[in-house]
């Protein structure tokens, strides 16, 4: 059986992707900062018999042990991982102040979640696993890719933290930097989705799809055949490569 690493398993994107690699039975492993809520909130929606098949930690990124957490949890429970995909985030960090300005606390912990904790858990599963690892994916965004458009926003200022851009433009980047340090052995690639439904409302979706050739917003459920796709063998001559899935929004 296939084991995989989904951080941020109880987000939006997330639980997505931890429902189809359960159907596909995978062995699924994903992370949490509060294993009780993801329980009570996500596990009357998956399938009885799949649950055998998930494990759940509950770890904050931010704590120093939060690596050893995981790593200790992999060898305990004899998982050795084929492939991570990285999608954990915080809305903590995206908090902006009353001057419209992002702090260096919320600026710093925002790239630490999107590359540097990402890049020393990589680091730590390879060695630790003695190189069985084979897959890296990282969950990106649009706005990694250009800068957000201001008359989107009723207030935009308020509404579009400028440190989430930049660290995901630099998780962009820390994928093809990771595809030519780690293979052949291990592909790494990058997901950069667009606004996904949800969190928004109709008026906002309205003027969001207005704004993309296909004249939508992604559903939640969009996320999944990019990150299949990946991670199968049907993608096996990528590296280093960032999919854009975006309804055409980055092209204009």
């Amino acid at each position: 059986m296939k084991s995989i690493l989904i951080t941020g398993g109880s987000g939006k994107v997330g639980f997505q992707l931890v429902k189809h690699f359960l159907k596909k039975n995978f062995q699924v492993v994903t992370t949490t900062r509060n294993k009780q809520r993801f329980q009570e909130n996500n596990l009357a929606k998956l399938n009885k018999d799949s649950l055998l098949n998930l494990s759940v930690i509950e770890v904050d990124f931010t704590q120093k042990e939060a690596i050893e957490i995981i790593s200790n949890f992999l060898v305990n429970n004899k998982l050795v991982l084929k492939s991570i995909i990285h999608n954990a985030r915080c809305l903590d960090f995206l908090k902006i102040k009353e001057d419209n300005s992002v702090s260096k606390e919320n600026f710093i912990g925002e790239f630490y979640l999107d590359v540097i904790f990402p890049y020393h858990l990589n680091l730590s599963i390879i060695k630790q696993q003695n190189n069985e690892l084979k897959n890296i994916i990282f969950v990106s965004s649009i706005y990694g890719i250009v800068a957000p458009t201001p008359s989107l926003y009723d207030d935009f200022h308020k509404s579009s933290p400028i440190n989430y851009g930049v660290s995901k433009a630099a998780q962009i980047h820390l994928t093809k930097e990771l595809a030519v340090r780690l293979g052949p052995d291990i592909r790494v690639n990058c997901i950069s989705f667009g606004g996904i439904k949800g969190r928004t409302n109709e008026e906002f979706v309205e003027k969001y799809s207005n704004l993309t050739p296909l004249h939508k917003m992604l559903n939640e459920i969009d996320v999944v055949a990019p990150v299949d796709f990946l991670i199968s063998e049907s993608s096996s001559n990528m590296t280093g490569q960032n999919l854009i899935i975006d309804g055409g929004w980055t092209i204009w």
